[in-house]
């Protein structure tokens, strides 16, 4: 006796999507020749003997194709991915098999955008943001996130940054493997040096292949990144605005601490978010 599948084909799937939304082939066919000329590529073209194979024998189409398919069916990318076998829901847990060497912005990317985070229990009935790129990546890195800090994290004003593993510009003030919030309307290198290195600003720059995060020196165009003193980082100069650029200040860092846990988004002094 056999059993069904618990997933049903992938071209059967299409062919039923398809059928949902009053279209015959011929029509796919129209719509999809209208995408490729808008685009002015015809990769983008679904022939009617290549949708017929493709709801019979349920081959994978490419990427032009899958957004072909999503566009004329009223569907997100996603789901249709998920027809055959690939889960856009699973690169959270898919991201947290490795770690980032480099520094780098953490921004929203396109393929967050239907992700949904699973909180912390305790989290859910407090604070059910949308997804985005940082709160992924954070959960991803430390697992589970208390409440506290996520009602700090600004995300409409603020940017925030990863320090990669192997940046060890500012320690030990920042340790690798920190987030920190970046002010960009603060992108101004502000002159002279404080006398407490707490004090003293802390910029993200933007390099030609990669990003750094530690103090500025702007001086005859001139853009020097300073490590701590303790660091064993050179520092590292570049012409300004050409090979380096600032993406703005620090504002405050969340830290990985010794007991596997983590600090809370702290203000660093002397900006906006400082704490009393």
């Amino acid at each position: 006796m056999g059993f069904l599948s618990s997933s049903p084909h992938p071209g059967e799937r299409l062919r039923s999507l398809r059928k949902s939304v009053g279209l015959t082939i011929r029509e796919v066919e129209r719509r999809s020749l209208e995408i490729a000329e808008s685009k002015g590529n015809p990769d983008y073209m679904i022939s009617h003997s290549w949708l017929q194979t493709i709801e019979r024998d349920g081959n994978a189409p490419g990427m032009f194709k899958m957004y072909s398919l999503s566009a004329i069916y009223d569907r997100g990318c996603a789901e249709i991915h998920s027809y055959f076998g690939v889960q856009f829901a699973d690169l959270s847990k898919d991201r947290t098999l490795f770690g980032w060497p480099a520094t780098h912005l953490v921004g929203a990317s396109e393929d967050t955008e239907e992700e949904k985070i699973s909180f912390p229990v305790g989290a859910r009935s407090e604070f059910l943001p949308e997804s985005t790129s940082l709160l992924s990546r954070l959960v991803q890195v430390w697992g589970d996130v208390p409440v506290a800090l996520l009602r700090q994290l600004d995300l409409r004003k603020s940017m925030y940054g990863y320090i990669g593993q192997k940046d060890f510009t500012l320690y030990p003030v920042i340790l690798p493997g920190s987030f920190v919030q970046i002010d960009p309307a603060q992108t101004k290198v502000k002159p002279g040096i404080s006398r407490r290195e707490m004090d003293r600003p802390i910029y993200f720059v933007e390099l030609r292949e990669s990003y750094a995060c530690g103090w500025c020196e702007l001086k005859d165009g001139q853009l020097s990144v300073v490590p701590h003193i303790n660091s064993p980082q050179a520092i590292r100069r570049f012409t300004h605005p050409q090979e380096a650029e600032i993406i703005g200040r620090v504002t405050g860092v969340a830290m990985r601490i010794v007991n596997g846990g983590f600090s809370p988004m702290t203000g660093l002094p002397g900006t906006a978010s400082s704490t009393p």
